[in-house]
């Protein structure tokens, strides 16, 4: 029978520089001892500066294989980023390319007198064909999920089919409410005297040889239900010779349908189900993506705690650990794989997307959590082409021919036109917005969603990335867009979820994100390498407030929270408080004295609450539950609550810089020259364009205190100057675009 044999720990690491071609193997090369998971980007991805080290590292072990007559071994990758070459006894045995899916090298002809030196070049260079190479977070280079040896007779189970367990699971639910589970196996190396003996729920099929599939019929099937229910069913299978087990496998699965509606939004089992829920990348602070079972099942804990009933899991494949959890847990997931960004022309890149996208499918097509395969996302960062177009419809295509049970999906920008032909592509699709923090105002997301919704009512529509930074140290008694003040982004979240109540044609909701993350790239707020668009922080030890008003809406056991407890020191004599709760009634005393009940949903507001001098302790409750925080009063604010800008001062505010500059007249276009119907990357091409353009954002940065970096730069310069203007909303006035148009008509294209 099938040994799986984990191989992680006692490994040799080395980052020195190898000639291309080579192996390690001269001396004094600097090795150091490692476990696996590993990743050699876990500090330098996490801390800023867009110079995390990327390129080739190497690691070494070795193994005894003792095989018996008939037996073969496998080496098998559950993840290793980006480019992997694996060598056994000093011999090339296979390459894979993609980060994120498994993968698995036949070793047995390699092996010498039961001795197996495995050697892995892994590679996270910058590459003109490996998805992914330019997006908004850290490529985290190393094998940092689990590597394991397998071995198995030499009639077994596939091996080989694109890192699959060898056997698929296809149940249908039937108009009688009776279900066939259709079970298929792939044994590419069996011989006449094999047959396959499948079992599941108490019942046995045998598969003949020559044959691959057999179905189960369920007169009444337990349905995996969601959040409410995921209920699970096991089917294993063995293949059996002359009365001996050969190999064996197991696999669970759910037995459920689903449907979206584009007026009604998600239904599961036939019934209504809103998806509300978030985003999760899948790295941890001083980790990297080199996690474990223990941290995978910490975020799951921390997800389901919040109320989620979905998870889109961005921007990549994730861990068969925790697609496993969804289904315990019952959300429902959209998985996609990393075609982001900045679309690489070619074909041995429209490859790479194609391999990926079918690893991600046939690996993990058992998931009943899984409802949908993402095909892309922000890809047209860089702008349309036909090109483009045409990698999207032949990877929507191969989901269909792959997969006839789910949907395919796509995750747009902003700056995708409502008509665009990219919003036909799949079979649903969502948008990226984020009106209230990088563009417009919050309030804008509603009337957006409801001029596509009357422009295309039988397209369904949903939200697949919106937030807001909120980082720890930053507090206001007045909330403001980019203030990166935890008070502003429990206010936008508010909002939000306000919008979403009154728009029951969104088939789906993803906070960006569940968690903070590394990127790199990014210099925001004060806060290097990260992203802090998180509900939980990057170590996950600190649940912000706005994590508790998602709770408040999606959630039914009974809690309290006092928001701003971080908000320590305050400087008036009365202050708002303001709580989150899934109670009807909440009552605030503070020191002791009663300060009012308010009736009320989720959000309880108390006003003018008295503060004395020095230590104060505000107790919220209602019938059977409460929360309490210490505040502070003192004489004078606490200036460390607020973001400086680089001059000193407090926030500053794109709207105002913009305001300085004005212009009267009319918007002018000569023949020759640039003006804001140019792309950014156009005019960058100019020497006298890249200077007006580095310029501008040297001023935008300090009025956002954000540093833009050059990665950021590279996704932009397929955006048109009108397009910024547009996506930023009122913060620009008419007054400032003409004045831009006329610098730029100064501009001469050649």
């Amino acid at each position: 029978m099938r040994q799986v044999i984990n191989l992680n720990n006692g490994w040799k690491f080395t980052q020195d520089s190898i000639k291309s071609g080579m192996i390690p193997t001269r001396p004094g090369i600097k090795w150091k001892s490692v476990d696996l998971p590993h990743t050699w980007n876990a500090l330098d991805g996490q801390d800023g500066g867009f110079d995390y080290y990327r390129g080739q590292c190497w690691y070494m072990t070795s193994i005894d294989v003792n095989l018996e007559p008939d037996e073969v071994a496998y080496l098998e990758f559950m993840g290793a980023e980006a480019v992997a070459d694996v060598y056994v006894n000093d011999v090339k045995v296979c390459t894979h390319k993609g980060g994120f899916s498994t993968f698995r090298c036949d070793i047995t002809p390699f092996i010498k007198r039961n001795k197996a030196k495995i050697t892995v070049s892994v590679d996270n260079s910058e590459s003109k064909e490996v998805y992914p190479q330019n997006a908004d977070f850290t490529f985290y280079g190393g094998l940092y999920r689990d590597v394991n040896l397998i071995i198995t007779d030499r009639r077994h189970f596939d091996l080989d089919y694109y890192g699959t367990p060898g056997i698929a699971v296809t149940p249908t639910v039937n108009a009688d409410g009776s279900a066939d589970v259709l079970i298929d196996v792939y044994t590419p190396n069996l011989d006449s005297e094999c047959e396959i003996i499948v079992e599941t729920a108490g019942m046995t099929q045998t598969i003949p040889y020559g044959q691959s599939q057999c179905t189960f019929n369920f007169q009444d099937p337990h349905l995996w239900n969601g959040r409410k229910d995921p209920y699970l069913y096991t089917v294993a299978a063995k293949i059996v010779r002359q009365g001996k087990v050969l190999d064996n496998v197991s696999q669970r699965y759910g037995i459920r349908t689903f449907s979206v509606d584009p007026e009604k939004g998600f239904f599961l089992n036939g019934k209504s189900y809103p998806l509300h829920g978030v985003s999760r990348h899948q790295d941890r602070e001083n980790m990297g993506w080199a996690i474990t079972e223990k941290e995978h099942r910490q975020d799951m804990e921390l997800i389901a705690e919040v109320g989620a009933n979905t998870i889109r899991l961005a921007h990549y494949q994730h861990s068969q650990t925790f697609y496993d959890l969804c289904d315990e847990y019952g959300m429902i997931v959209w998985a996609e794989i990393p075609f982001i960004s900045s679309f690489m022309p070619g074909e041995a890149a429209r490859n790479n997307t194609l391999s990926q996208m079918k690893e991600l499918v046939l690996q993990n097509y058992n998931h009943p959590s899984i409802v949908c395969w993402g095909i892309a996302n922000e890809i047209t960062i860089g702008g349309e082409n036909p090109e483009l177009i045409d990698n999207l419809h032949a990877l929507n295509d191969l989901c269909h021919s792959l997969d006839k049970t789910r949907l395919t999906t796509i995750a747009n920008l902003t700056m995708v036109e409502i008509d665009s032909v990219l919003n036909s592509i799949t079979d649903i699709l969502s948008y990226n917005h984020y009106f209230g923090w990088y563009v417009g105002d919050v309030a804008d997301n509603g009337p957006w969603f409801d001029e596509f919704h009357a422009a295309h009512p039988d397209r369904c529509l949903g939200l697949s990335e919106y937030g807001c930074e909120g980082i720890l140290k930053y507090h206001t008694d007045d909330p403001k867009v980019q203030d990166y003040t935890e008070e502003y982004q429990a206010y936008y979240h508010e909002e939000m979820l306000k919008t979403f109540a009154s728009r029951p044609y969104l088939w789906s909701t993803h906070v960006w994100n569940m968690f903070d993350f590394g990127s790199d790239m990014r210099d925001e707020g004060g806060v290097k390498g990260r992203n802090n668009k998180g509900l939980v922080t990057y170590d996950r030890k600190t649940k912000k407030d706005s994590f508790y008003i998602y709770k408040a809406y999606w959630t039914s056991e009974h809690f309290v929270h006092i928001c701003g407890r971080r908000y320590f020191d305050r400087a008036s004599d009365t202050i708002t408080v303001k709580v989150y709760s899934n109670c009807g009634k909440i009552t605030l005393d503070v020191n002791g004295q009663r300060v009012g009940t308010v009736q009320g949903d989720k959000v309880f507001v108390f006003e003018n609450v008295p503060l004395n001098a020095g230590i104060n302790t505000l107790k919220a409750f209602s019938d059977d539950c409460q929360d309490f925080i210490e505040l502070n009063r003192v004489d004078a604010p606490n200036e460390s609550y607020v973001l400086k800008s680089a001059n000193g001062s407090g926030s500053g505010n794109v709207a105002n810089w913009f305001e300085s500059m004005s212009s009267e007249g009319e918007l002018e276009f000569k023949e020759g020259y640039f003006s804001i119907n140019d792309k950014l990357g156009d005019i960058m091409k100019t020497e006298q364009g890249n200077k007006f353009v580095s310029d501008m954002v040297d001023k935008v940065s300090e009025a956002m205190n954000m540093s833009i970096s050059k990665g950021m730069m590279n996704m932009a310069k397929g955006f048109t100057v009108v397009k910024v203007f547009d996506m930023a909303g009122s913060r620009v006035p008419d007054s400032a675009k003409v004045w831009v148009n006329q610098e730029l008509q100064k501009i001469p294209k050649n």
